[in-house]
Order: C-alpha cells, then sequence, then structure tokens
C-alpha cells in the first residue's frame, strides 16, 4: 500500500569521524529521535527519524508493508520498513531498517490472512476454527501490495482444510508460500475430565512410589546385617 505520508530524515554524523555506536544511539533516542538505516540502490546510509511517525506507519492498517516518501537532504526516495526494534518495557521504537523500493520491480512481503464469516463446522458441528498460519509470502509490484488475503470461510466444515491454493488473489500476485500449505481446519473441542478424589488419591500414590524406591536405595542396612 503506498501511503502519502512523508518523513524527513536527518543524515548522522559524528564529531570524530568515527562509526556511531551504542552511546551515540541512546544520546539520539533521548533527544526524541531513534537511529535508522537506508539500505537499497546504493550505498547503506544512517539517519534519524521521528519515532511518532514510524510508530503512526507501523500501526496502520498496512503496517510495516506501507510505501512512503522519505526524504533526506535534497533526496526523496520510496521506502518500506524491512526490520524494526521495540523497547521491551516501554514498547517504543527502537531502531529501524529501511529499504528504498524501485516501484517498477516485484518484491517479495508476507501479508496478513483474514478469515472471514463463521464456519458451518463452528455454527452445526460444534468444532471451532484452527488458523494455522497467518501470513502469506507473495510477489508483486509495490503498488500492488494489498493490506491484507481476506477469505471466506463461512462454507468450511469437518474434513475439510482450507489451503494457500484456496486463497482468491488476482494475476498480479504470486504466492511464493506453497500452494499445499494448510491455512486453516475445523477441530473438535478437547473435553477437560474433572478429577475425583479418587482419581487424585491414585495420581498421588502412583507419583510418590518413585521416591520410596529411590530413598529405599540410599539407605544403609541395618546393624544385624552389617555383622553377618
Amino acid at each position: 500500500m503506498i501511503s502519502q505520508e512523508l518523513v524527513e530524515a536527518k543524515p548522522r554524523t559524528n564529531e570524530r569521524d568515527r562509526k556511531i555506536n551504542k552511546n551515540d544511539n541512546r544520546r539520539l533516542r533521548r533527544a526524541g529521535k531513534i537511529p535508522a538505516v537506508v539500505y537499497g540502490a546504493g550505498a547503506p546510509v544512517s539517519v534519524e527519524v521521528d519515532p511518532k511517525q514510524i510508530t503512526k506507519i507501523l500501526h496502520s492498517a498496512s503496517g510495516h508493508n506501507t510505501i512512503f516518501d522519505l526524504k533526506v537532504g535534497g533526496d526523496t526516495a520510496k521506502v518500506m520498513i524491512v526490520d524494526w526494534q521495540y523497547e521491551p518495557i516501554k514498547g517504543s521504537v527502537m531502531h529501524i531498517d529501511l529499504k528504498r523500493i524501485a516501484m517498477d520491480k516485484a518484491i517479495r512481503v508476507s501479508v496478513p490472512i483474514a478469515l472471514t464469516g463463521v464456519p458451518e463446522g463452528v455454527k452445526t458441528q460444534g468444532g471451532i476454527l484452527d488458523q494455522i498460519i497467518r501470513e502469506v509470502e507473495i510477489e508483486c509490484l509495490p503498488a500492488d501490495i494489498p493490506t491484507n488475503i481476506e477469505v471466506d470461510v463461512t462454507n468450511l466444515v469437518f474434513g475439510q482444510v482450507l489451503r494457500v491454493s484456496d486463497l482468491q488473489h488476482g494475476g498480479k500476485l504470486k504466492f511464493i508460500t506453497s500452494e499445499d500449505q494448510p491455512v486453516a481446519h475445523i477441530t473438535a473441542v478437547k473435553e477437560e475430565v474433572a478429577a475425583t478424589p479418587e482419581t487424585a488419591e491414585a495420581a498421588a500414590t502412583t507419583t510418590a512410589e518413585p521416591e520410596v524406591i529411590k530413598k529405599g536405595k540410599t539407605e544403609e542396612a541395618p546393624a544385624e546385617e552389617k555383622k553377618k
């Protein structure tokens, strides 16, 4: 999905003409920016960007598959977020990798699978819907990247398996994920057997027996047996 978002990035430099290190990144984050690296179609460039804009893009409907404009100095290029790191406690974005995108060349991306409808196997057969994979890898031109791939599971019943080959798509998309890969099926509800006093006592006895045997091996023989 192509966004109208324009992210202005500032090239990162240092006073001593050395490699940027972790301390530099920490100082940058304290200043309210996050470090980023731009790859593809040229030499990598280290930049700093606004975390609010990046968070907005990551939380959008198309997420990291969003294509947006990145302006560095006087140059503007179409880019995508290909990798990112979150701070484990606060959940804020700590670092991102960006890739320059050529709009006339196909790229590979993973897009979410959205199941719609209530399966017949759930409504009338008492089963539950089990979604095995939630993303599928595709190849297409950047402008043709879908937000997600929807599939109607209303007619899904026991014994049927929804596969990647069943996902609807136009000729603009090519599946990289194997078309035989299961996507979803109906499974039975597992019943939990409630524990009774008798079963609890039996389980406790079974658990205790190995310990008694183990202790018996470490105990010394009685004094009379030692004399013999």
